[in-house]
């Protein structure tokens, strides 16, 4: 009698230590889940750009090796758990005129104007295109009615037109920032004022290259100072890494900022050639989305999303960047 009691007695507590245990496993799992570590998702993706609508997060990119046909685009509400769309626009068959080069579809910039409308700037064939829509997952369309690009391959001789992105200062004034180098060097950076149909130039373009400039141009406010951020060495190598300069207005002059290269490849390799970023805020903390080379010995380059805090020190700035991801966000 004394035995059965002690047998059920044991067979009671398992019955009540197995949920326990059970339940706290889900609970450190879930605690080890909320680290963001990189890269952030599977996939080989290039150039991001991002924008929250409804808690929403969308990040769109250059799908790798070297673009595709049309865009990557991921969504997210923590950066633990993605799911991958598709969007109507733009496609490299869409997106076609008889300036185009074979470029495929790379390095997207989306913003929500002031009117509610979400634009794009993506360049495909070595040109830059502009969409419209009134959600971030489209329908998308050409903001042009005669279908041809904003800016086209021949606008400009001396630079290579892409990477453009569009930055909306507080007053609600969007400019364009576009521009790279052709074989890998004299890297040029254009700017421009937008009127308020986010398409059509106020005044010519100038060019605003700032030191250790390549490509990827990334404007950033904070305290009533101008921070261009971009990419410079070689995309396809260890040598690319990310600077910045600041000015008091959106188009200089520029003063190269300190802690420079504020991202490069790690002693370590962990993380080789970031670059081609974009920056935004949550909760008050700044963070930085780029892309990395995956290891490899390919032919041609794969490239993988990487996330990390920014920070400044107290006269303003930029700290250099800690490649190890976040811990919660």
């Amino acid at each position: 009698m004394k035995k059965y009691a002690l047998n059920s007695i044991g067979s009671l507590s398992k019955l009540v230590l197995l949920p326990m245990l059970l339940i706290f496993l889900w609970q450190f799992s879930s605690a080890q889940k909320k680290s963001t570590t990189n890269p952030i998702v599977n996939g080989y993706y290039a150039d991001p750009t991002i924008i929250k609508d409804k808690d929403v997060y969308y990040i769109y990119a250059t799908i790798d090796p070297w673009g595709g046909s049309e865009l990557g685009v991921l969504t997210t509400r923590d950066f633990i758990s993605f799911e991958i769309k598709h969007i109507n626009w733009p496609t490299k068959a869409a997106c076609t005129s008889p300036t185009s080069n074979s470029s495929m579809v790379w390095a997207p910039s989306v913003r929500k104007a002031a009117n509610g409308k979400f634009y794009m700037y993506v360049a495909v064939g070595s040109e830059v295109w502009a969409g419209v829509s009134d959600k971030p997952l489209g329908p998308w369309k050409n903001v042009k009615n005669d279908n041809t690009p904003l800016i086209a391959a021949n606008q400009f001789p001396a630079v290579h037109n892409i990477d453009a992105d569009c930055f909306i200062d507080d007053d609600g004034q969007a400019y364009l920032y576009w521009g790279s180098g052709f074989n890998w060097i004299n890297g040029h950076c254009m700017a421009v004022k937008l009127k308020k149909d986010m398409i059509t130039f106020d005044g010519a373009p100038v060019e605003v290259t700032p030191p250790h400039y390549f490509e990827a141009p990334h404007m950033v406010k904070r305290n009533n100072l101008y921070y261009l951020m971009y990419s410079y060495g070689k995309a396809i190598d260890a040598s690319y890494q990310i600077w910045y300069s600041t000015g008091k207005t959106p188009f200089g002059p520029w003063t190269e900022g300190k802690n420079g290269p504020i991202l490069s490849t790690s002693a370590d390799s962990t993380t080789v050639g970031p670059g081609h970023h974009t920056v935004f805020q949550q909760s008050g903390q700044y963070f930085i989305l780029y892309h990395r080379i995956h290891p490899q010995k390919k032919e041609f380059v794969l490239r993988e999303l990487c996330l990390d805090s920014l920070n400044f020190d107290a006269e303003g700035n930029i700290l250099k960047i800690n490649p190890k991801g976040i811990k919660s966000f």
